[in-house]
């Protein structure tokens, strides 16, 4: 059945099956391919999206759930020319060797530092650990997220 979601500030038509999860309409119907499934479980993050500005594991959550409500995906957060700071920082703290979990851990950062904007390394250590990168890469994304916290701050006071 089409319905319409808001996605990324846009009104998209999209067939919705009952039994579809909102990360198989994303990634099928849509073509937002940033949101990767890895466990289907809920468990590692890496379909990570915000459902009206609250992080939600996109596989768990089903397509018709997220009908009159704004989803916001990877491909919502900045532009190849605008980059987010979240992403800046991710790229210049390498905080990433795959890439396949970056997605959901940009999306968790960014909304963690909404909430925080000046944590400690703990913190921001203990707030991505919803998120599962099995290369390892955690000391950088915890990097990440510091570094990006300041590129916030300068951007709010420069």
């Amino acid at each position: 059945m089409t319905q319409v979601l808001n996605v990324n500030g846009h009104s998209l038509p999209a067939d919705i099956q009952p039994h579809k999860s909102l990360s198989d309409v994303l990634r099928d119907e849509l073509g937002l391919l940033g949101v990767k499934v890895s466990c289907g479980e809920g468990e590692c993050g890496s379909c990570t999206v915000l459902m009206d500005g609250e992080p939600v594991t996109s596989c768990l959550v089903l397509g018709s759930q997220a009908v009159g409500r704004e989803i916001t995906t990877i491909e919502g957060i900045g532009t190849r020319d605008n980059l987010d700071p979240v992403q800046e920082a991710f790229i210049e703290e390498q905080g990433f060797q795959c890439g396949f979990c970056t997605p959901g851990f940009i999306i968790a950062a960014k909304k963690f530092l909404e909430e925080n904007p000046s944590p400690t390394p703990d913190e921001a250590a203990t707030a991505m650990s919803g998120n599962i990168c099995r290369c390892g890469a955690h000391p950088y994304i915890v990097n990440a997220v510091m570094n990006a916290a300041d590129k916030i701050k300068v951007r709010k006071n420069g």
